[in-house]
């Protein structure tokens, strides 16, 4: 057994983001300003999107989102129910009707062949799920949005960095949400993004990002700013700070080299517990496709779920659960009637799912131990 814990996921600063976050701190300018600009700069380069705009969180990055594409009460968005709540609740908060989707068991991610038969006059987009870095069939998905009319948001929180048929995740829905808490490919801290190509939907973002109101803090600070503004609709305090953007444009530069590390431990957990009994391994991307692994997420089918999470954990293995599914959780039993048995792909899947450790810091001797301990723990360490 490890002398020391392994945790599920570490982020990987060095010295740069620490000497940029200090400059930042003395130039007397933290919230947003240049190096936020800059930081969306890196992601529109990195992307290809023509527009990419912070914000302070994924979640919050979603809820503008929904609202730039219109929807609100008496409308439906079809989603999966395989994700984090945030995914589902920022569709409801605005009054709007989550509609879950079972996914596939292989990929994790939701089911293209079930979204057809989800679609009412009610319907305004589609909101997929990249689960894991692994992206969804979005050749699928964007053919039935465009014969039925319908905006597809892109939940890529997992998911900077994956690339689906060739194309970079943030240019291929008309709306792509990243996120940059510590667990995920790049960090801020905290900290996420909206991209689109479309311009008028981009001025939205800017407004709703910061209160509604029509110019910026750095904007009406600078020596050629106006301190007037206009409130031109109801806004939210969602802008990312330069204290953030700090950190986030040296993680842009380390991000090839994250991926590639995050894919040498994910192929080395491929072989070593391919043929380990009651251990279901993650899918691989297609062909034409680019899986960005921000997480390992296997499905033990060889003994209760949270047992062997806490068997591991006395293995000093650290281990995450990813996720339980939303439609299951008591406010959208209450709230939309949804119960269990309604999508028992995503329940089994909810069941039996544990994220191993997978963070680009991690060694080769770590890798083994995990192995080890997942082996010992259902019994196949022979």
């Amino acid at each position: 057994m490890r002398d020391n814990f392994l945790k599920f996921s570490v982020p990987q600063t060095g010295q740069e983001e620490v000497d940029d976050v200090v400059d930042s701190i003395r130039s007397g300018w933290l919230t947003t300003g240049p190096k936020t600009k800059r930081f969306e700069e890196l992601l529109a380069e990195y992307t290809g999107a023509k527009h990419a705009l912070a914000v302070n969180s994924g979640t919050a990055g979603l809820h503008v989102a929904v609202l730039t594409a219109g929807i609100g009460a008496g409308d439906e968005v079809i989603t999966t129910p395989f994700t984090w709540a945030a995914t589902a609740n920022m569709i409801a908060t605005t009054g709007a009707k989550p509609v879950f989707v079972d996914i596939d068991d292989d990929t994790m991610n939701i089911d293209p062949a079930k979204i057809a038969a989800a679609i009412t006059p009610r319907t305004k987009a589609i909101l997929p799920v990249h689960y894991s870095g692994l992206p969804c069939d979005m050749d699928a998905i964007m053919q039935i949005a465009e014969e039925h009319g319908l905006i597809v948001i892109e939940d890529a929180a997992h998911a900077i960095g994956t690339e689906s048929q060739g194309r970079k995740v943030g240019t291929v829905g008309h709306m792509t949400v990243f996120s940059f808490h510590p667990i995920k490919n790049i960090t801020t801290g905290e900290g996420g993004a909206v991209l689109t190509d479309n311009d008028e939907w981009a001025q939205r973002i800017k407004l709703l990002r910061f209160h509604g109101v029509s110019r910026d803090s750095f904007s009406r600070a600078s020596a050629k700013g106006s301190a007037r503004y206009d409130v031109e609709c109801i806004g939210y305090k969602y802008n990312m700070l330069d204290l953030q953007a700090a950190i986030g444009i040296h993680q842009m530069a380390k991000l090839e080299g994250f991926i590639a590390a995050r894919t040498r431990i994910a192929q080395y957990y491929q072989e070593a517990l391919a043929e380990v009994p009651g251990i279901q391994t993650p899918a691989s991307a297609a062909p034409g496709d680019r899986h960005a692994w921000n997480l390992y997420a296997i499905r033990v089918k060889a003994m209760p779920r949270d047992d062997f999470m806490n068997e591991l954990a006395a293995r000093n293995i650290g281990s995450g659960l990813h996720f339980l599914a939303v439609h299951i959780s008591s406010w959208y039993r209450e709230t939309f009637g949804y119960k269990a048995g309604d999508f028992p792909v995503a329940e089994e899947a909810s069941e039996t799912v544990c994220s191993l450790p997978l963070f680009p810091g991690m060694t080769e001797a770590d890798a083994a131990d995990v192995v080890c301990a997942v082996k010992e723990v259902v019994g196949s360490d022979g």
